[in-house]
Order: structure tokens, then C-alpha cells, then sequence
């Protein structure tokens, strides 16, 4: 068992003291608003006054605030606290962010672990909860019991960017499943259809044509997308723009897809409409030579 601090008490940082009390863990706790540690104190956490109290309080600090602007003032005021202690934070942000972060905490003599949550509050200590970590290895090996209980703990790499990395890029395929079902879905429903009727049959295609996404994958990394194209970029344009008609015949707005049927025609019109249509990727990737 370990003694941990935590600071903020939104609902996530309330999900997370509960599951490291359930595990029989000392938690100590803080949140810059008062109000919110009354039944985490019940349940046996100790709250403090300050986050410079609380770091001093414990093995490992794990933080979980709005953004990074409210962890980087977390860290401003805690600095004196810091050194040679280890923090752990699961604040949401972006890789830059987060490098940042790893920066400015080494230069405070303490080790930094960032993390990206991949579930819901409800989720925390259940089969599905994911969470992704980058930056000091050692932190995450002497932690790692603890944080396997919060749920599957996978460690990225040194470079404290890559768990926000990874976490947004989960999340932009998220959208992206999301974007295509509503999408469907208002297609749909300009007959009268019910989405829930629609999604029995919504589902499995979905799911058949994930099907597709290893040979994708393997397409992207290699570049070859000209290799066993079962439907080219010039068919698939094509049937997009059929989408997209029906779409206004039917009143139905266009905007989530418009974007994606320009980079079709952009692609096509480039001399690649033979092609897979993985070759998209090559229009939106980083190119070699650009920086951070």
C-alpha cells in the first residue's frame, strides 16, 4: 500500500481518490475550491489546505485539474514542495503541453510521469479503463501497483508527450466513428427512420469494415497505396459525392463530410485516383523536415 496524494476533486480526481481508497491506499487529498472532499474524507482521505501540503504529504502526487493552464499554476505554487518527489499528471492537454510540464518539474529537482485518461469517471478501476503514461520510467515502475488499479496502465516511452499524443489520436478515431454516425443517422432520419432502427444495421457494417483498417495501416507505413486496391480513391470519390448529393436532395447538411470529399478530389486530381484509398493520409500527414 503506498501513500498518495491527489489534487483536484473534479469528478475525475473524485474517481480516482475513491478507487485508491478502495484499494486500501493513504490517500491525502486537495482541491483549490473547498467543498468537494467531504465524502472522500468519510471514506477515510485526508484532506490539507494546500497542493505543497499534500506533495510533502506523500510517495507519489497524482494530478487531475481542468487543463494545463490550472496544472501549470498548481506547479507555481508547489514548487518549493517539489523536489525529489515524483508527480504523476493526468491532466488533459496536448504533447507540447505536457513536454512542458516534464520541463519545468525537472527543473524543480522531481520526477514527472504524464498520463492520458482513456475513460469516463464511472470507468476508473473497471475492465475497460485505460490509461496511457509517458516520461520517467522510474516513476511509472514504482508506481505501476497502484496505477494498474486505477485500470490497464500502458507505458508509452521517456518523452512525456507521447501519452497525449496517443490519447488524442484515440480520441480523433473516436470522432471521426462518431462524425460518420451522426452523419448517417440525419441521412436517415430525413425519412422518417429511427436512428436506433438504423444502427441494427449500422453495426455490423461498421464493424466489418474495420476489417480494413490493418491493411490501411500497413499501407500508411509503408507508402505503397497502390498495392491490391480492391475500390480506388477515383471509385471511392465517386460514391462520396453520391453521399454528399443525396444528402442536400434530402435537406440534409453536408458539413461533416465536405471536407473529406475535397481531399478525394485533391488526391484524384494529383494523378492517384488508381490508388487505395489509404492514400489520403499522405495529404494530411506531417511533412519530413517540419518540426514540433
Amino acid at each position: 500500500m503506498a501513500n498518495i496524494s491527489i489534487l483536484g476533486l473534479g469528478a475525475m480526481g473524485q474517481a480516482l481518490t475513491a478507487r485508491f481508497l478502495q484499494q486500501g491506499h493513504t490517500v491525502t487529498i486537495w482541491n483549490r475550491t473547498p467543498g468537494k472532499a467531504a465524502s472522500l474524507v468519510a471514506k477515510g482521505a485526508r484532506e490539507v489546505k494546500s497542493a505543497a501540503g499534500a506533495i510533502a504529504a506523500s510517495d507519489v502526487t497524482v494530478m487531475c485539474v481542468l487543463d494545463y493552464a490550472a496544472s501549470d499554476s498548481v506547479i507555481d505554487e508547489a514548487a518549493s514542495a517539489l523536489s525529489g518527489r515524483a508527480l504523476v499528471n493526468l491532466t488533459n492537454g496536448t504533447p507540447a503541453q505536457a513536454r512542458a510540464a516534464a520541463g519545468r518539474v525537472a527543473g524543480l529537482g522531481a520526477a514527472y510521469l504524464d498520463g492520458g485518461i482513456m475513460a469516463t469517471p464511472p470507468m476508473i478501476g473497471g475492465e475497460h479503463a485505460l490509461i496511457l503514461y509517458s516520461g520517467s520510467k522510474a516513476t511509472f515502475d514504482a508506481h505501476a501497483g497502484a496505477l494498474e488499479g486505477l485500470g490497464a496502465a500502458n507505458y508509452l516511452g521517456a518523452d512525456a508527450g507521447l501519452a497525449s499524443l496517443h490519447d488524442l489520436a484515440l480520441l480523433s478515431g473516436m470522432y471521426g466513428l462518431f462524425a460518420g454516425f451522426f452523419h448517417a443517422s440525419a441521412l436517415i432520419d430525413s425519412e422518417g427512420i429511427r436512428a436506433a432502427s438504423f444502427l441494427k444495421l449500422l453495426s455490423p457494417w461498421m464493424t466489418a469494415m474495420m476489417g480494413a483498417l490493418p491493411e490501411y495501416a500497413e499501407k500508411i507505413d509503408s507508402g505503397r497505396h497502390g498495392v491490391n486496391v480492391v475500390s480506388n480513391l477515383g471509385m471511392q470519390a465517386a460514391s462520396l459525392d453520391n453521399i454528399l448529393t443525396a444528402s442536400r436532395e434530402q435537406g440534409v447538411a453536408t458539413d461533416l463530410l465536405d471536407p473529406m470529399l475535397e481531399l478525394f478530389r485533391k488526391r484524384a486530381g494529383a494523378g492517384f485516383g488508381d490508388e487505395d484509398i489509404s492514400g489520403l493520409f499522405e495529404l494530411i500527414r506531417r511533412k519530413s523536415g517540419q518540426g514540433r
